[in-house]
């Protein structure tokens, strides 16, 4: 059966982010110690994917705006491919942090241009199919952690190598799968798109002049410097609760879950009854759920808060990218999502590294506290700026 261009980019989207979750997600924390990183180390070896993302992201949609979606989806599909055979390898935390390097280049090419992507082919619907896009790639998150979990189960309680070995040979399968499968999607480049391109700096110019596109992608970046944070250090905070890793992996399954069957329904809520509200309500509501985080100590609660953050996350996000595409020209639209994976990915990374250190100072609930405070910052700073700044152009 033939698949559209959609559907085959949400199975691709599928099949990448299971493999690049289950990665990271319950696994990493614990392969990293096992290769003798303490709390910074943690923090620095989960920031450096989202780095990758930070410099590759941009230069991504630029081009894609360019030379077309496709032919950079392809190049990302190669990297999804190739990438777990280096944790197969690794046997040093500063191996570790190489790969997980290269392994970031894979999602920091792939979801800017696939956001473009889909905003190209649906402006009617444009938050709803962001959000059915996305919620495809969180059920790929869902069973991450849980077939993560799984395998290291098989080798114990904080498994050794033996455990490892499994879930990483389990992310190349799933990584092979998705780069057969980008090669089948179109290069997707409108010619009347192609004749209003200009030239790199001109398109990044248009781009930082678009107020409205700044303080969404400032948004998008808090929430991810919160949710990074929550990532690299839940599951050791469910530990030092005195539970197992299988619930860590189960309650951030279950947040993944949450945010999968929501975000559809908050992206429809956004085209119909406007953007900047949502966002404003919902990185809020993140914000009261960081800081419920660092003080919860039963497996009640702490599966409550973190089902808290993903609703949360799931009314932000699902309105501010549908934001970002709507406030974007569609010959600057690939520039503009690439912009906002950049500066998303910034977040992604400098939240555990500057967690990492708060939490070694001063304990696992001041590292979550920071992270809610710096939300309330950046949503302040729009909430100011941007209520009423961008008139949702959906025709575009």
């Amino acid at each position: 059966m033939k698949l559209s261009p959609f559907r085959l980019l949400c199975l691709t989207g599928f099949l990448a982010i299971f493999g690049t979750t289950m990665a990271k997600n319950p696994v990493l924390p614990f392969f990293a110690e096992s290769l003798g990183a303490d709390a910074r180390a943690i923090g620095l070896v989960a920031s450096l994917s989202p780095l990758a993302g930070v410099l590759v992201s941009l230069p991504a949609g630029m081009l894609s705006d360019r030379i077309g979606r496709g032919r950079l989806l392809r190049l990302a599909g190669l990297f999804f491919a190739l990438s777990p055979l280096g944790y197969l390898w690794a046997g040093t935390v500063w191996e570790l942090a190489l790969v997980r390097f290269i392994h970031g280049l894979a999602t920091g090419i792939f979801m800017p241009v696939a956001m473009a992507m889909v905003a190209d082919m649906h402006a009617a619907s444009r938050g709803e199919r962001l959000g059915l896009m996305s919620s495809v790639t969180q059920l790929g998150r869902f069973l991450a952690p849980l077939a993560g979990g799984a395998l290291l189960g098989l080798g114990g309680f904080l498994p050794g190598k033996d455990g490892f070995t499994w879930v990483y040979a389990c992310c190349l399968v799933l990584g092979v799968g998705a780069a057969v499968l980008v090669f089948r999607l179109p290069d997707a480049t409108p010619k009347a798109r192609a004749a209003a391109v200009g030239t790199p700096s001109a398109l990044l110019g248009a781009v930082l002049r678009n107020r409205p596109v700044l303080l969404g992608c400032l948004v998008e970046a808090a929430a991810l410097f919160a949710f990074g944070t929550f990532e690299a250090f839940f599951p050791r905070h469910v530990r030092d609760a005195g539970f197992g890793p299988h619930w860590a992996g189960a309650f951030m399954a279950a947040q993944v879950l949450t945010v999968a069957l929501s975000k559809p329904l908050f992206g429809r809520l956004s085209d119909r009854r406007g953007r900047e509200g949502q966002i404003v309500v919902g990185a809020l509501a993140m914000a009261a759920a960081m800081f419920a985080m660092g003080r919860a100590g039963s497996l009640v609660w702490l599966g409550a808060v973190s089902l808290a953050l993903g609703l949360s996350l799931s009314l932000t996000l699902a309105a501010s990218s549908a934001f970002i595409a709507d406030a974007s020209p569609a010959h600057t639209r690939g520039t503009a999502m690439g912009l906002l994976g950049s500066i998303m990915d910034i977040g992604h990374s400098t939240g555990p590294l500057v967690a990492g250190m708060i939490i070694s100072g001063f304990g696992n609930p001041a590292g979550f506290f920071c992270s809610g405070l710096i939300v309330v910052v950046a949503v302040s700073v729009f909430a100011i700026h941007g209520l009423g700044t961008a008139k949702a152009d959906r025709t575009s």
